[in-house]
């Protein structure tokens, strides 16, 4: 079922238009099926929205109430809380080319081993974000539009820049 379900999402859901037009044909809902049988886990009212890419969507789980932005590149172990707002070609690497050995070039070094990737609820991910392998984004956070994050980011931290850095704090406020 999900290696089915994987061909018609690539086939058939991620060509469907945007969550937000005029007309949608449903695909809000096509899309939110069809994850719910490819990825680990998927919470209540996702959205999934066009031309998402997620591989074969192995070790990704989604809270509810999130949502992947337009164009958004993602790989797993991806572990994405509830109340997670994502904005447009967000790409969230877990794993990289291995560099160590330079006896060897590159383009034959393989593949680093994956790094999880946290996102915790209530985050809001701004768009072009680069996310890098092994970070956790702490509760209540926001990721600046065209951030690198290559480091953690503590709870209701607000951060931008490449690297990202803190450039301010939200106030807490329990949903």
């Amino acid at each position: 079922m999900k290696h089915l379900c994987l061909v018609l999402y690539y086939l058939i859901g991620k060509r469907m238009p945007a969550s937000d037009g005029y007309l949608t044909f449903g695909a809000k809902k096509i899309r939110a099926f069809l994850v719910k049988r490819i990825f680990d886990r998927v919470g209540q009212d996702v959205n999934i929205e066009k031309n998402v890419f997620f591989g074969k969507g192995a070790g990704i789980s989604i809270g509810d109430r999130s949502g992947i932005g337009l164009n958004a590149r993602i790989q797993g172990p991806l572990t994405i809380g509830k109340y997670v707002m994502m904005g447009p070609d967000v790409i969230i690497y877990t794993r990289n080319h291995d560099i160590q050995n330079t006896s060897v070039p590159m383009i034959d070094s393989g593949e680093t081993s994956p790094r999880a990737v946290i996102i915790e609820d209530d985050v809001w991910i701004g768009a072009r974000a680069i996310i890098l392998p092994g970070v956790r984004i702490g509760q209540g956070a926001v990721v600046g539009a065209g951030a690198v994050v290559t480091k953690d980011v503590d709870n209701y931290a607000i951060i931008g820049g490449v690297p990202a850095k803190i450039i301010g704090h939200r106030t807490h406020q329990p949903l």
